[in-house]
């Protein structure tokens, strides 16, 4: 029933998402190599920038970006329409990508990336944007809070956590810049107008 009532594009990236993490679960490590987001050099292939959007390393990982997409995408794609906001998620998706290469090559990190995460963030930044009342209730502990206050304090943490290098393996810079992106492409349609 829920499932259902998704709208169309939300429904088919977190439907891709569900596939692509069997794929993972199926063919292992080296679908992952091959589709992960590599730094540059030896490893790294064009399609990496958006394939890794759609990998993920556990099924808690894969469940939080999901919850997300669903929590902040469905609202947002009955707004925007289908076609706007498949080209956000993308432009999120791709700007995590670009930000996440950066900090690899300047970090001399030879990790991979995968995850959702970048284009997610930047949904939650476009939610707060258009829905800055709404209220979201955290999970553990659960505070409520405005849209506009979860999506300030998440960021500010994630920024902290990423300069600080705490919580190594999450790559809190492609949050960040999935956030970037976004911000960027909603001024943009804002000057548009």
């Amino acid at each position: 029933m829920m499932f259902s009532s998704l709208p169309p594009a939300t429904r088919a990236i977190l439907l891709a998402n569900l596939a692509v993490f069997a794929a993972e679960m199926l063919l292992g490590t080296s679908f992952i190599d091959t589709f992960a987001l590599w730094p540059l050099g030896p490893g790294f292939a064009p399609w990496q920038l958006v394939t890794y959007g759609f990998l993920h390393g556990s099924l808690l990982h894969l469940g939080a970006n999901m919850l997300g997409l669903y929590m902040f995408g469905s609202d947002l794609e009955r707004v925007w329409g289908s076609r706007r906001f498949t080209s956000y998620y993308l432009v999120c998706l791709l700007s995590a990508a670009a930000t996440q290469i950066v900090v690899t090559a300047s970090t001399g990190s030879e990790l991979p990336t995968l995850g959702a995460s970048g284009a997610v963030f930047g949904l939650l930044l476009a939610f707060a944007r258009h829905f800055p009342r709404r209220i979201i209730v955290l999970l553990i502990p659960p505070i409520p809070m405005p849209a506009w206050l979860f999506a300030t304090l998440y960021g500010a943490l994630t920024l902290y956590l990423g300069l600080t290098g705490s919580d190594a393996g999450v790559a809190h810079f492609a949050h960040l810049g999935g956030m970037l992106g976004g911000w960027l492409m909603l001024r943009q349609r804002t000057k548009a107008r």
